[in-house]
This record gives structure tokens, sequence and C-alpha cells, in this order.
């Protein structure tokens, strides 16, 4: 993986993200030498995976479903779907 300071980057952004995508190998953005985000290639069909993979939000709400199912916590399919059915019903 190489490295890129933030001044270079925005100085050739272009240039790096052409050869992050011809490499298919990620570059480390530093800022005084600590790095501090990445440039990263991006399959276009898995586009929607990799947004969601990386989403912090959405990462804390799979790992507390995976720690509700090991300690057998869950619900069935109709509790789920009538609580959403609930929440939608308009009010007046």
């Amino acid at each position: 993986m190489g490295t890129v300071s933030i001044r270079d980057l925005s100085r050739e952004t272009s240039k790096v993200v052409d050869e992050v995508a011809k490499s298919g190998r990620p570059m480390l953005v530093t800022r005084r030498g600590k790095p501090i985000a990445a440039v990263v290639p991006v399959d276009p069909d898995a586009l929607e995976d990799f947004v969601l993979e990386n989403s912090p939000s959405f990462v804390r709400a799979v790992k507390a479903a995976e720690r509700e199912l090991s300690t057998g916590r869950t619900r069935s399919a109709t509790e789920v779907f009538e609580e959403l059915e609930g929440e939608s019903a308009p009010t007046q």
C-alpha cells in the first residue's frame, strides 16, 4: 500500500485516484506523517455492500443484532412486520 500526504493529494487528486484505480491497491493518506484516511478502489458491482460494510451505524447495528441472536433474543417475522406496519400507519 502506498502513501500520499494530504497536501500532495490535494495537488494531485486525479493522479492518485487514477493510480488506485489502475493498480487496485489502496493509498494511505497522511497528515504530518500520521495516517488519517485511505483512498480505496471500489468495484462498481459491489458498491452498495462496500458502503454498508463501512458505515459505522450499520456495523454497530449488525454487531448488536449478532449479540442478541447469540443470547437467544429473537422475534418472529410476524412480530417485526406488525411493528413496522404500526410505525407507518397514518396518524390523525
